[in-house]
C-alpha cells in the first residue's frame, strides 16, 4: 500500500494539468512545470553550476563528497517538450550526493521548436563531450526519467552504432520506449495515473517525432536490437501508463544479453522519485538507484 503521503500528492497532482489535460499551449506547460519544481535545500550539500558540455548547455550538481571522476549524465523528463536541469534539480542533486558521483544534467532542445533528433544529438554531444574532457566511460552512468529515459536509450544506442565506448550503466525511471503508444497499460492504468492518464499523447509524440516512423529505434527504443548495452536499472510506478513500456523493454533487455533489473513500485505514480522530498517510498527508491550507481562506477576517490 502506498503511503499516505504519496496518496495526498496523487491528489494533487491531479489538480496541476502539467501535461496539458486542460488544453493549456506549450508556453504554459513549460511554466507550470517550472512552477511546481521541488526545491534544492540550501544545506544540501551540492554546488549547482552551469556549464556549456560540447555547445549543450546543462548544469552540474556537484556534492561535496563527490569524486571528481564519476559522472551521473542525467536527461530530464518532460514530454520532449518541457521540463529543465532546475525542474529535476532535487532529485538530480539528491542522486548525485547519495551515489558520491558529480551530475552534469542537460538543457537540451525541446521539441516541437526542434524535433528528432535535436534532443538525441544533443545528448551525444554531452556524452561525447565528456568523453575529450577525459572522463573515461567506466566511470560513466547515464540517466534519464520518461522522454528523458528514451532519450538515454537512444543515446546508447547512437554510442553503440558508432562503435563509441559505452558508459559502465544506466538508470531508466518510467522511460517511454514504445511511442506507438501500444502497451496495455495505456489502458489498464488509465484509471490510476495522476499525470499522463487525460493527457494527449499522441499530440506529444507528434510534437517531438513529426511525420517519422515511431518503430524507428532512436525513436522507439523497445523495438531496437539492444545486444551489447550497459546494465540497467528501471524504476516504474505500478501506477503509470508507461508501466508496459518499462517491463517490456527489461524482458528485451534480458533476452538480448542485457543485464537488466526493472522495479515495479506497488502504488507509486509516474517518476515518483522526483517527490523524494515529501514521499518516503522515493527517498527508497533513490538509494537503491544511488547504491547502482555507485556499483558501476566505484567508490569516490
Amino acid at each position: 500500500m502506498a503511503s499516505l503521503q504519496a496518496a495526498l500528492l496523487d491528489r494533487y497532482v491531479r489538480r496541476l494539468h502539467l501535461f496539458g489535460e486542460d488544453g493549456a499551449d506549450v508556453a504554459t506547460l513549460r511554466r507550470r512545470i517550472e512552477r511546481v519544481a521541488p526545491p534544492v535545500l540550501p544545506w544540501s550539500g551540492v554546488r549547482v553550476s552551469p556549464v556549456e558540455a560540447g555547445g549543450v548547455p546543462g548544469e552540474w550538481a556537484v556534492p561535496k563528497a563527490a569524486g571528481a571522476d564519476r559522472v551521473l549524465l542525467y536527461l530530464h523528463g518532460g514530454g520532449w517538450i518541457m521540463g529543465s536541469p532546475r525542474t529535476h534539480r532535487s532529485l538530480v542533486a539528491g542522486l548525485a550526493r547519495g551515489a558520491g558521483v558529480r551530475a552534469l544534467s542537460l538543457d537540451y532542445r525541446l521539441a516541437p521548436e526542434h524535433p528528432f533528433p535535436a534532443a538525441l544529438d544533443d545528448g551525444v554531444a554531452a556524452y561525447d563531450w565528456l568523453l575529450a574532457s577525459g572522463f573515461e566511460p567506466g566511470r560513466i552512468v547515464i540517466a534519464g526519467d520518461s522522454a528523458g529515459g528514451n532519450l538515454a536509450l537512444a543515446v546508447l544506442l547512437r554510442l553503440r552504432d558508432a562503435g563509441t565506448p559505452l558508459p559502465a550503466g544506466a538508470v531508466l525511471l518510467s522511460p517511454a520506449t514504445d511511442l506507438g503508444l501500444a502497451g496495455a497499460s495505456h489502458t489498464t492504468r488509465r484509471a490510476l495515473d495522476p499525470y499522463l492518464a487525460r493527457a494527449d499523447l499522441e499530440a506529444i509524440v507528434a510534437a517531438y517525432a513529426g511525420t517519422r516512423d515511431r518503430a524507428e529505434p532512436y525513436l522507439s527504443p523497445l523495438f531496437a536490437d539492444l545486444h551489447g548495452l550497459p546494465p540497467m536499472l528501471i524504476h516504474v510506478g505500478d501506477h503509470e501508463v508507461l508501466l508496459d513500456d518499462a517491463v517490456r523493454l527489461g524482458e528485451r533487455a534480458l533476452a538480448a544479453g542485457v543485464e537488466a533489473r526493472t522495479v515495479v513500485w506497488p502504488g507509486m505514480m509516474h517518476v515518483f522519485q522526483n517527490l523524494a522530498p515529501f514521499v518516503p517510498e522515493a527517498r527508497r527508491a533513490n538509494r537503491e538507484i544511488a547504491a547502482f550507481v555507485r556499483s558501476r562506477v566505484g567508490a569516490a576517490a
